[in-house]
């Protein structure tokens, strides 16, 4: 008798493969969804929408007292605010495009040039995400500070300083995506584009870069949003001249009492913030990302 392989069992006329089960969709279940979701839920609006809910109060709240929209007025026909909207966007676009290049150079290098300590390298990024940005702001300033040990570099207290600084904080936020994105890279594809005789700019451009483009996006896209509010970076170079909004956010508050106008410029930050990402997520759904 010939010996059959994977013989089903047959259950009330439907074949099922031997040792399946199935998930029984009137059983019971011993939380309910509702239940599950509660916790969170809380924790959501008590730690993130009822702060951020007063924040919105307040920027409706003028030292005149009622309910008026006067702060945002006088927020949007200042000229402060005006040069602080543009720094802000300006360093961030700036700062993304800077992180995108060097970060996808520096990614290429680690992954696919063999050098001693490539995998030491590519550990410590995973460490450097964890540093606070005035940590790297003060090493700067340590190296090319007034007093620095390599010497005196007035430009660290320019915006250009404050470009440098952001680059080299979060070029590392780009990195990670991407080598996560590289090491799943089938590496048959180089090897045959290289046997036919494609050079190394033809293999990053034709073979490398469309693998990577969602890795960049995703990078990129959390630098940006990052760049937009960053506050230590600025506040620690000491650039003269350089006002961004969460700058200015601090300025109104701390500075000045003017409480509803900080409130005005930190809910036109978070705006921006939330309608970037919003966008992300629409183009990279319809790229397929």
């Amino acid at each position: 008798m010939a010996e059959v392989v994977g013989n089903p069992q047959v259950v009330r006329g439907r074949a099922r493969p031997r040792g399946g089960s199935r998930k029984s969709k009137t059983g019971p279940r011993p939380f309910g969804a509702p239940a599950w979701a509660l916790p969170p839920v809380a924790a959501l609006v008590l730690f993130f929408l009822y702060p951020l809910a007063l924040v919105v109060r307040q920027s409706v709240r003028p030292d005149t007292g009622g309910t008026s929209l006067k702060p945002y007025a006088d927020v949007f026909a200042s000229e402060a605010f005006r040069h602080a909207l543009w720094t802000t966007v300006w360093l961030a676009l700036a700062a993304t495009a800077g992180c995108l290049v060097l970060g996808f150079l520096l990614a290429l290098v680690i992954a696919f040039v063999p050098f001693p300590g490539a995998r030491a390298v590519a550990r410590f990024i995973d460490v450097y995400l964890s540093f606070p940005s005035f940590l790297i702001t003060l090493a700067l300033l340590f190296l090319y500070g007034g007093t620095g040990v390599v010497g005196s570099f007035q430009f660290l207290t320019t915006p250009w300083g404050v470009l440098l600084a952001e680059v080299t904080y979060f070029t590392p936020f780009v990195m990670r995506p991407l080598l996560a994105a590289f090491a799943q890279l089938d590496t048959a594809q180089l090897e045959a584009a290289g046997s036919l005789g494609a050079r190394a700019p033809r293999i990053v451009r034709q073979v490398i870069l469309p693998e990577a483009l969602p890795a960049l996006a995703a990078g990129g896209s959390l630098v940006l949003v990052l760049c937009l509010n960053e506050f230590g970076i600025v506040l620690f170079t000491g650039a003269k001249g350089v006002t961004t909004l969460p700058t200015l956010v601090y300025g109104k508050a701390i500075l000045e009492s003017d409480y509803p106008g900080a409130c005005a410029v930190a809910v036109v930050n978070v705006l921006i913030s939330v309608g970037l990402y919003g966008l992300y997520r629409v183009v990279s759904r319809r790229a397929g990302a």
